[in-house]
């Protein structure tokens, strides 16, 4: 990982057994030393660093996403990009998980039960589909563009030249990108929902046996069970941090022309990881709360 400033490596000698900076080991054989436990025991120590960056870099991300306000332009342009680049694949989930879902909901539950399909596909696409559905086109489609974006702004020296300017990359760059995010999820999810319960109220008229306002009174019923708020809330989560992940790999991408193809990947890996370990630590949040 590059960055400014030290990192542990200037106040332990680290680089005397062997280990390098860029995460890589000559090999510690040569001073009498294990190489699998000193191999191990640098790894965490590199990587509980690099967890101590990456939290100091999120926080000040929200602060500036926080100030986003003052540019509103900025804000207003990077929301059009996301949604621009999310909405034919939000469609395609959309009705692809609607449709999907009232295929298998319709194949195994029982027929004295089938009335009940629609309210627990409207539960499950609100609650969960949507929500996650709308996570996974963003940190596909935002995470790397992100990324990559922000690799080739600091390789063709934007960013230093933002610096020596007195601005900070944080405000200018970081900021309004992550507002953005955290205002496209919910839109997105929204928009998902709609094309997934559309898609489920087409396959059951084409192939099913309930009349259309009993299967629309049912997806209103299940939607009123639903903790819509609760679901949207936590999409704005989603959005910060995969705004956050694909501008920390941006910025921190290895230097040359091939770092903009490693943060672009880095940058979706790490946004996919966030919203899957985000999401069930949210989901059981809600429940406690409610």
């Amino acid at each position: 990982m590059s960055g400014k400033g030290e990192s542990l490596f200037a106040i332990i000698p680290f680089r005397a057994l062997g280990y390098q900076s860029d995460g890589g080991f000559r090999g510690p054989s040569s001073h009498g030393l294990g190489r699998g436990p000193v191999c191990i025991i640098l790894s965490m120590v590199n990587w509980i660093e690099s967890l101590g960056r990456f939290l100091a870099f999120a926080g000040r991300a929200l602060v500036a996403a926080l100030l986003a306000w003052r540019r509103p332009s900025e804000v207003w342009r990077q929301l059009y990009l996301m949604l621009l680049g999310s909405l034919p694949l939000g469609f395609i989930a959309g009705v692809a998980l609607g449709a999907v879902a009232w295929w298998h909901l319709n194949g195994v539950v029982e027929s004295a039960f089938a009335a009940k399909v629609p309210e627990y596909l409207a539960l499950a696409v609100a609650l969960e589909f949507a929500p996650l559905g709308a996570g996974m086109v963003v940190a596909g489609r935002c995470g790397a563009a992100l990324g990559a974006e922000l690799s080739s702004m600091r390789l063709t020296e934007q960013v230093d030249a933002l610096e020596a300017m007195g601005l900070s990359a944080m405000r200018y760059l970081v900021g309004p990108r992550t507002m953005a995010a955290m205002i496209a999820l919910p839109l997105l999810t929204i928009y998902l929902a709609v094309f997934a319960l559309g898609s489920s109220y087409l396959a059951e008229m084409a192939a099913g046996s309930m009349y259309d306002t009993q299967y629309i009174n049912a997806l209103e019923r299940g939607l009123g069970r639903a903790n819509l708020v609760a679901a949207l809330l936590k999409t704005i989560v989603f959005g910060a941090l995969i705004a956050i992940a694909g501008c920390w790999h941006g910025l921190h991408a290895p230097p040359g022309a091939e770092g903009v193809g490693i943060a672009a990947t880095r940058g979706v890996v790490l946004a996919i990881q966030l919203v899957l370990a985000s999401n069930v630590v949210l989901v059981k949040l809600i429940q406690i709360a409610g």
